[in-house]
Parts: structure tokens; sequence; C-alpha cells
């Protein structure tokens, strides 16, 4: 029943789930789709901070390799996921272990990005990331020629 509801009804079968849980009956909770959703929910935590980390780097990028072009939209960019990536990690203290791999990847689909954006030569940014965390995250922090 509850694998069914599961599949069919999402929100009915959460709703369900609470219910038994708040009611103490725990041998009737769907525990293979609880586990599932649990992993599920700290996946999508997971790609959250590499998204904004994309997106930060690909703009610090474009703003160092590009500053001819430097607006009021790359700078609210900026400030906007240094402001939603402080605000993941303060509510996943967890994933903090895990921000040097994630940097790794999240600056090479920067790369990419800003290669496409700029249409500069992809030799023109560095092969790895040149910042430290701390900096991309620092608000006084905007690359110019170092």
């Amino acid at each position: 029943m509850a694998t069914s509801l599961y599949n069919t009804d999402f929100y009915s079968w959460i709703q369900q789930q609470v219910m038994l849980i708040r009611t103490g009956n725990t041998e009737a909770l769907d525990l293979d789709n609880i586990l599932e959703e649990l992993e599920g929910m700290g996946k999508s935590e997971h790609r959250a901070l590499s998204s904004r980390l994309d997106i930060l780097l690909m703009h610090l990028l474009k703003w160092r390799y590009q500053p001819e072009h430097q607006s009021t939209s790359w700078r609210g960019t900026i400030e906007e996921q240094r402001f939603r990536l402080k605000r993941l990690l303060k509510d996943n203290p967890g994933l903090k272990p895990e921000i040097p791999a994630i940097i790794i990847d999240a600056y090479k689909v920067a790369k990419i990005t800003a290669f496409r954006e700029t249409g500069l030569p992809k030799e023109s940014f560095p092969a790895d990331c040149p910042w430290t965390f701390d900096r991309i995250m620092d608000n006084d922090f905007w690359p110019g020629a170092d």
C-alpha cells in the first residue's frame, strides 16, 4: 500500500509517513522509500553547492578576464551566489568537507561556460582554480589584473 501511494501520490505518502512516525507505528513505515528520499535530499544539497560554485566561479573568471564587460549584472550575480552559498553552508555544515573536491569539478564547468560566454581562447583561463574557497567567498574580492 505505502509503496503504491509513494508512486501515485507523493504528498499523501509523506503525510502518511509523518503520521506513522508521530503515532509510533514504525513497523508500518515505508523504510525503503524513506531511505531513498533521504539519500536524494543529501545529493540535492550537494548538487546545489556545486551548481552555485559553478556560477560563481564562471562570473569571477569573466570578471577577471573580460574587465571591459564588467557590469552590475555580473556584480549582482557574484554577490547573490556568495550569499546563497553562505546560507547553504550555514544550513548544511556537513557539506564543508566536500568543498575542495567540489571546487575542482565546479571550476572545470566554470571554465567551459566562461569560454563559451566570453569567446576567449580556452588557454586564457588557468588550468586549475586560482583562488581558495575563502578568497572566492570574500565579499571584498573582485579579481583584477594581478
